[in-house]
């Protein structure tokens, strides 16, 4: 029936695609009319819409001016005109969409449209890239060209300094990586003044490579984390443990890559560990031992699940982490919850302290955060379902410019590894002597390397592209279409930089040694432009760019990258696929059935198979895996959409408190609330039942006030609890004011404020902890028929109330028993300055120079009853 109808109508991308042409009319009915204006006339175009917005206009209204004033603008100070379907793939972002436009096809340059056109409203845009050197050289190209037009653009990478940030972001245009946003975010959120603070808001957000950045990098969190106490060298003593251990001793499931120790496993460790003298009672289920569980459990993860070379490298004697969608390296970022810890013993380098989160989120709660979101990327529409459920974005197909010619060969299959590799390098070989470059495809450092060698045992010269050899990236990738060039490259996922048959000329240019004089530099330049033009009609007579894949990866979308760097703006191209019943997808997924059809089909060492059915079962084993990876990213994010409510309040209380100028009525409603707390737990029943005694010692272990509750009770004033309790609030503002006279109102204020914040960031970090451990603890309630998201929204409701209790008892405590400090009174000595506030309770102090001070005879400000002289203020 969908079959039926998508004849009749068209299918919903035919159908917005139709919508979108008029639009496009629209724009170039302005060309003429921008041609004709000179360069200060086109870039007064910004003022004149910005007027126009604060007349009533939408954006929506400027659209097609706007739009044809960026290509007139573009045209002229970048040499780049945008074609019609970019124009199109600029409507779709304008209007919260991700635009899937093949490789090669300038999204770039079309973000540029939509960027100026909402830039106009002042509210900022930014553009998240998948890394610093995209995000610099985006800034630096397209900001000629918003330059040009009269807006301002800034580049967040890391390593630049806390003005720098405040300045980008205050800038019409940002561009910086996905981490940089989210970090910042944290790190606005745990800041303790406004000049702290980077962002000034979430408006519009444009995405490149959106699949990689809100598909594959949402598995994991976003965490910014502080040095936690716990022992490091445990991780050491029990890696050394787990390598004593049999293969009997524990069961690997690599689809679900997990790993649980048998029952004579368990056994087995528990001896060796008592061995060691790392575990002497019990055995590892006893809380008594729950770190030698954990570090067990890591560490048999890091011995079984991860291997070098392909999750991880070592350098410098530092365990870094390799991102599996795009095969760089992540300085900097480690895994949490102490499974780097574990890594590093397994490699014997320095095991670095555990950490404890500070602030977390995902990239799923951060990017939905922003009032509106869109993204480009030449591969999202086999992903539109995850997109739609988890973003509520919608996926449009943009047309190509030119008709795609490249050839896409089904997959040939061979029954090892062995055989798989002669093939391929027989077909390198082969297709070298053509001339036409070779791209060829790994999922490994460590697979990319034995191919190399390979390779070099032909004599076939070619490049290397991992994450040990990432500082070339862009002069590789940017020359891999040269005639003959040969590119061995681990993943292709947010390259960012296009393969031109022929060479790319600006790259060879910008290569050119900076000594030459000008003359010498553009006659060298011209040369240049010259041979790639001139070798690109080679390449091409030779079919192009030829895409070699050594195998399948988890995920259609990253084949589907690789593929698309052959094929570029109509260029002919050639890809295909080798495989092996070998290969971890085939194996771990491919299943018993198709390995029963290859048996049946006569399936020879040394012989291939190629054959449509063969590739379709491998696509439905990858539709698999993304049904699995989907499931992942949909469990982590429902149970940090719980965290998220939780985060939103604390974050959103925050800022308030930070943009305030004081929180003295903040204050003053915590003591309101603290007086009732306290006075329904002591003044029950009848006043002759309460109980005052108790109520005043805990007031004056607590708080340091010392209130005569029976000469309360019996006055004319209280006749009730709520009598009581009002009178109490009154003697707790009196305490505080006394405090006030003494340093002074406005640095009092100050010191409520900080101190306000620094409460709640300590009883929130350590919130984050115990909804850490709640998260762990309840995966074990399914065995006992519970369902563990509704246990954990349950008990995570209850600690956050309890953490929201201890917030405002702690505040309590800590303002009501700072004490003003003064030196003692020399007599015969002039007059000192004033006294200080000092929180008893941590080294945070706040001077309170040249303030009065209080009389020896006065009452002490601490709220004791004793003359200042008798207390405080003893010699």
């Amino acid at each position: 029936m969908l079959k039926v109808l998508t004849r009749l109508f068209g299918s919903r991308n035919e159908r917005l695609l139709k919508q979108y042409w008029p639009i496009v009319k629209q724009v170039n009915a302005f060309e003429s009319d921008m041609k004709a204006l000179s360069d200060e006339a086109l870039a007064g175009k910004t003022a004149e819409f910005r007027q126009r917005i604060a007349d009533g206009a939408t954006l929506d209204d400027l659209l097609p001016e706007a739009f044809a004033v960026v290509r007139e603008a573009s045209d002229r100070v970048l040499g780049m005109r945008h074609f019609d379907v970019q124009m199109i793939g600029a409507v779709i972002l304008h209007q919260g969409k991700i635009a899937e436009m093949k490789t090669g096809e300038g999204k770039t340059l079309t973000a540029t449209l939509a960027v100026y056109l909402n830039a106009l409203s002042g509210k900022g845009v930014h553009v998240v890239t998948v890394n610093d050197y995209l995000a610099r050289r985006d800034a630096a190209l397209m900001g000629r060209l918003y330059g040009f037009l009269g807006l301002s653009t800034g580049v967040i990478v890391n390593g630049i300094s806390r003005e720098e940030r405040r300045a980008a972001y205050a800038a019409d245009i940002s561009y910086g990586t996905n981490n940089e946003f989210g970090f910042d975010y944290l790190r606005d959120n745990m800041a303790f003044s406004r000049e702290e603070v980077s962002q000034r808001g979430h408006n519009f957000a444009i995405v490149d490579e959106v699949d990689s950045i809100l598909i594959d990098e949402a598995r994991t969190p976003l965490i910014i984390s502080g040095p936690a106490e716990q022992a490091t060298q445990l991780y050491t003593q029990v890696d050394a443990l787990i390598k004593q251990l049999d293969p009997a001793d524990y069961e690997k499931d690599e689809k679900d890559k997990a790993v649980s120790l048998t029952e004579e496993g368990m056994e087995h460790i528990e001896e060796l560990l008592r061995q060691a003298g790392l575990m002497e009672h019990g055995n590892l289920y006893d809380p008594e031992n729950v770190n030698q569980m954990h570090a067990v459990t890591q560490c048999l993860r890091a011995n079984t699940l991860f291997t070098r070379e392909v999750d991880y490298i070592v350098r410098n004697d530092e365990v870094i982490i390799i991102d599996e969608f795009t095969g760089r390296m992540m300085p900097g970022r480690r895994y949490s919850d102490g499974q780097h810890q574990a890594l590093e013993a397994k490699e014997a380098v320095t095991v670095q302290p555990e950490n404890q989160t500070l602030a977390s989120v995902t990239f799923q709660n951060y990017f939905r955060m922003y009032d509106k979101l869109a993204g480009m990327t030449g591969t999202a529409d086999t992903e539109a379902e995850e997109f739609h459920k988890i973003y509520k974005l919608e996926v449009v197909i943009v047309p190509t410019n030119r008709d795609m010619v490249r050839k896409d060969l089904s997959d040939v299959i061979f029954r090892d590894t062995e055989d798989k590799y002669a093939s391929i390098i027989d077909d390198i070989a082969v297709t070298h002597k053509s001339g036409a470059p070779i791209l060829v495809g790994t999922t490994s450092i460590e697979k990319s390397e034995h191919l190399s060698m390979l390779l070099k045992k032909r004599g076939i010269s070619h490049e290397v592209l991992n994450a040990k050899h990432h500082e070339r990236e862009a002069e590789i990738v940017a020359q891999a279409g040269r005639k003959g060039a040969v590119t061995i490259a681990t993943n292709m996922a947010g390259r960012g930089t296009d393969i031109m048959l022929g060479g790319n000329p600006d790259m060879l240019i910008a290569a050119l040694p900076a000594k030459l004089g000008a003359e010498e530099r553009e006659r060298k330049a011209e040369e240049i432009r010259s041979a790639c033009k001139a070798e690109h009609i080679e390449v091409v007579q030779a079919g192009g760019l030829h895409i070699v894949g050594t195998e399948r990866h988890e995920s259609r979308r990253i084949d589907n990258q690789l593929r698309g760097r052959a094929g570029r703006q109509g260029d002919p191209g050639v890809t295909r696929f080798y495989l092996s019943l070998e290969d971890d997808l085939m194996r771990i997924f491919g299943g018993e059935k198709m390995q029963a059809m290859l048996t049946r089909m006569g399936f020879e060492k040394g012989e291939a198979i190629e054959h449509p059915w063969v590739t379709k079962a491998i696509e439905n084993s990858q539709k698999k895996v993304e049904g699995r990876n989907f499931d992942i990213r949909k469990q982590l994010l429902e149970y940090d959409d719980v965290m998220n409510q939780q985060r939103d309040v604390i974050y959103s209380q925050r800022r308030e408190l930070l943009q305030a100028d004081d929180v003295h009525d903040v204050i003053i409603d915590m003591q309101v609330d603290y007086a009732g707390r306290i006075g329904a737990r002591y003044l029950v029943g009848h006043p002759e039942e309460w109980q005052l005694d108790e109520l005043a010692a805990e007031l004056q272990e607590k708080l340091t006030l010392a209130i005569d509750f029976h000469s309360l009770r019996d006055s004319d004033d209280v006749e009730t609890a709520d009598d009581m309790i009002d009178k109490l609030a009154e003697l707790m503002q009196a305490h505080m004011a006394s405090k006030e006279v003494l340093t002074g109102q406005e640095q009092m204020h100050a010191f409520e404020k900080y101190l306000v914040l620094h409460v709640l960031d300590h009883h929130w970090k350590e919130h984050l902890l115990a909804m850490d451990h709640l998260r762990q603890s309840v995966g074990l309630r399914g065995y006992a028929q519970k369902q563990p998201i509704q246990e954990y929204k349950r008990e995570s409701f209850e600690l956050f109330e309890s953490m929201l209790d201890r917030v405002r008892e702690a505040t309590m405590l800590a303002l009501h028993r700072v004490q003003v400090e003064q030196p003692p009174v020399i007599e015969e000595a002039p007059a000192v300055d004033g006294p200080s506030v000092t929180y008893s309770h941590q080294d945070h102090a706040a001077d309170a120079d040249d303030q009065p001070k209080v009389g020896r005879n006065d009452p002490c400000p601490c709220g004791s009853g004793k003359k200042y002289k008798q207390c405080h203020g003893r010699r």
